[in-house]
């Protein structure tokens, strides 16, 4: 980056269209003469072409695609669990509680992933858990039990 490359960072002024001839944006206001694009309401909506045949038609849709039925797990980590009380039982109810999570209504439940360290003996229930979160769990004295 060179000196006479750099900008102001948004100081532009909201250029005011239609305020005659003097603006240097008036009659027209920079929509040219006549024509679709100039005209009140004028334009074409996203992804037309002209009435050539859209590229969004001309593509096979062919497939199965599962994101509409996949499981929607929350997510939480194992290092969010440490706000809990030694020996305190942990499911989707007292997470919500804690203001871990900000969801009041968990779809397909809680996910719990191994991402940071647990030093509290904890009774965690969840619907899913990974390897590490199981295992950092269960090292630091507590239970990881699937609902």
């Amino acid at each position: 980056m060179k000196l006479n490359d750099m900008t102001s960072a948004g100081n532009e002024i909201a250029y005011r269209k239609g305020r005659g001839p003097g603006s240097g944006n008036g009659k027209t206001s920079g929509r040219g003469h006549k024509g679709q694009k100039a005209r009140s309401g004028g334009g074409v909506r996203p992804g037309f072409e002209g009435g050539q045949m859209p590229l969004y038609r001309r593509l096979p849709k062919r497939g199965f695609n599962n994101k509409r039925f996949a499981p929607a797990y929350i997510t939480i980590n194992v290092s969010d669990l440490e706000k809990f009380d030694n020996g305190a039982e942990v499911n989707a109810k007292t997470i919500a509680e804690m203001g871990i999570i900000s969801v009041p209504k968990v779809n397909d439940g809680i996910k719990i992933l191994g991402n940071g360290e647990l030093s509290k003996k904890l009774d965690v229930k969840a619907a899913k858990f990974t390897a590490s979160a199981k295992e950092k769990i269960e090292k630091a004295g507590g239970t990881a039990t699937e609902v």
